[in-house]
């Protein structure tokens, strides 16, 4: 009787620990899609199509001289591969990286669907420091 007990505590306290993950993601999968501006970066516009995601955005850098210091922003292309895990999480690795940084996989997991957007934790390579984002879809499709 304590056995059978045990047995059901046990898988009841496992069953209890499943991710529950609901709406349809897949919807994101391919498609036009944008990232609002945040920090130095404008707003972000995601074109992905089967295993490539290509993002375009404007980047703010400060350049100076010995009289003046100008902002500008620099228009910016990334290609990325991305490889889906699941519905609900993904991998990104820069085609061409340029840094050390850029050669770290960045792993997303969607945390929140909604009808037109998702909502996401990222972070690069195994740094414990998740960036967590909102992904919609784009207007202009």
């Amino acid at each position: 009787m304590r056995l059978g007990f045990l047995f059901c505590v046990i898988l009841l306290s496992f069953a209890s620990c499943k991710v529950e993950t609901s709406g349809d993601a897949e919807r994101f999968k391919q498609g036009v899609f944008e990232i609002p501006a945040v920090n130095n970066y404008s707003k972000t516009v995601i074109v992905r199509k089967d295993s490539l995601q290509i993002e375009y955005y404007s980047k703010k850098v400060t350049i100076s001289t010995d009289s003046s210091v100008v902002e500008k922003e620099k228009k910016e292309i990334d290609t990325l591969y991305i490889t889906w895990k699941n519905n609900f999480a993904y991998t990104l690795q820069i085609k061409n990286p340029k840094t050390e940084l850029e050669k770290d996989p960045i792993f997303v997991q969607i945390t929140k669907v909604k009808d037109s957007s998702y909502e996401f934790t990222s972070r690069i390579g195994y740094s414990k420091h998740k960036i967590p984002g909102t992904l919609y879809i784009s207007k202009n499709q």
